[in-house]
């Protein structure tokens, strides 16, 4: 069984289905400040052979996102950076967000922490996770005495 942290707000967005997970959240830095938080929206799959994570990561380069395991989970992390403004355009609406994100997953227990690996293709960072091979889990029903 894996463990998921538990975060009491989770919900509250998606209960009053205003804010999407992918809109900013205002945290503060280090240093006491503010800066905006915010979370790619991500896809997840599965094959015969493998988990699969599909996050959207526009305009991130990968040598601002981590990977990492620990502890069961996985977590993409990294930073979306703002673009240098042009003096020769003017913006009317701008709907992109930049700034850290994090987004943590709890992996089954059939992965295979070891065998993960990851690529960043047309905007799209995808995580393969291995199953570990061995015997598939059965249904069995306990009797309750």
């Amino acid at each position: 069984m894996s463990l998921v942290r538990w975060d009491p707000f989770a919900e509250f967005d998606t209960l009053f289905g205003r804010f999407p997970k992918s809109w900013p959240r205002v945290a503060l830095d280090a240093s006491g400040g503010t800066k905006f938080e915010w979370s790619p929206s991500a896809d997840i799959s599965e094959t015969d052979k493998e988990y699969l994570i599909r996050a959207e990561l526009p305009a991130v380069k990968k040598e601002d996102v981590r990977v990492t395991v620990d502890g069961g989970m996985i977590t993409i992390a990294g930073e979306r950076k703002l673009q240098k403004e042009d003096k020769n355009e003017k913006f009317h609406r701008v709907e992109s967000f930049s700034g850290t994100f994090t987004r943590s997953f709890g992996l089954p227990d059939d992965a295979d922490a070891d065998a993960i690996r990851c690529e960043n293709k047309d905007g799209v960072l995808t995580v393969h996770i291995a199953k570990k091979a061995g015997e598939k889990s059965r249904t069995r029903q306990i009797k309750v005495e």
